[in-house]
């Protein structure tokens, strides 16, 4: 039984939680060395893997040959649109440009789409790939059936002995949405990495349970929760959750070099390793 269930984030499908496992075991014990704490077993983590619901139904290619055309929701331009601007001020603060959203603009989402697919953050990747990654995240907040399903993987990984979870990217929120659901459980610590819990509409206002008075609910039994993002992230686009939700929050920046999304650079920072080992020296 696992003390620490982590949890991935998007763009996994490929893998599973063996292979998920093999990358973050050694990350997170780099973390918690940094901090001066040891993990006593192997078997401390869990990764909780929910990967494989993105790839079932699938047939054919991987990935479709995506463009612009193909940006046919609301809720897709505006994230994409956020996601541009983002690079913008991090990346290219002298343009001072704003990218805007009145109506069906095609010009500006081809314009939002370059400046994604060219920049640091997304590495020089096709357009299509960047298309892909917008979809699977709003797969979950679209799809009722996948985001339960996604919810009832992290369930089936607590267990008693349960006192830390670890969520990165879109799995930050499925723990997050999860813990409200148990409040039963005997988690005591939630680590939050490259959130994108705090992007107002789009995400913070479609969470369950949904805010109440511009707050979120503070995740069930949880007594810590840490939130942790590097400045360059992309997918982090507000840093500090404190402000949004009912409780006390400890937002903390790490520096992650070049791959500011990647959960293995954001499980080997100090700051994690702090946060997990509060859950593990505090029974």
């Amino acid at each position: 039984m696992s003390k620490i269930v982590g949890v991935h984030g998007i763009n996994q499908e490929y893998r599973g939680e063996n292979t998920i496992y093999k990358d973050w075991f050694p990350a997170l014990r780099d973390g918690l060395n940094r901090a001066g704490v040891a993990l006593e077993s192997d078997n401390d983590l869990s990764c909780a893997f929910y990967g494989h619901l993105f790839r079932e139904g699938k047939k054919g290619i991987s990935i479709p040959d995506y463009d612009d055309t193909d940006i046919d929701s609301d809720w897709e331009e505006e994230l994409l649109l956020q996601w541009a601007q983002e690079v913008i001020k991090i990346e290219k603060p002298e343009q001072d440009s704003e990218l805007q959203r009145k109506g069906r603009v095609p010009r500006e989402i081809q314009k939002a789409l370059g400046i994604l697919s060219e920049s640091k953050f997304f590495g020089d990747i096709a357009e299509k790939f960047v298309i892909y990654f917008l979809k699977q995240v709003g797969d979950y907040f679209h799809n009722q059936d996948l985001r339960e399903k996604i919810r009832d993987t992290i369930a089936s990984c607590i267990k008693d002995d349960t006192r830390i979870l670890v969520g990165h990217s879109l799995g930050s929120v499925a723990c997050y949405e999860a813990l409200c659901q148990h409040p039963e459980w005997k988690v005591e610590v939630l680590v939050t990495l490259g959130s994108p819990l705090g992007i107002r509409r789009l995400i913070f206002d479609r969470l369950e349970p949904s805010p109440c008075n511009n707050l979120g609910s503070w995740p069930g039994s949880v007594k810590k929760w840490v939130n942790i993002a590097d400045a360059g992230d992309i997918v982090a686009l507000e840093k500090n959750l404190k402000p949004l939700f009912d409780g006390n929050i400890e937002d903390k920046l790490v520096y992650n070099g070049s791959d500011a999304h990647s959960a293995l650079n954001y499980l080997t920072a100090k700051e994690t390793g702090e946060a997990i080992k509060w859950g593990l020296i505090n029974p």
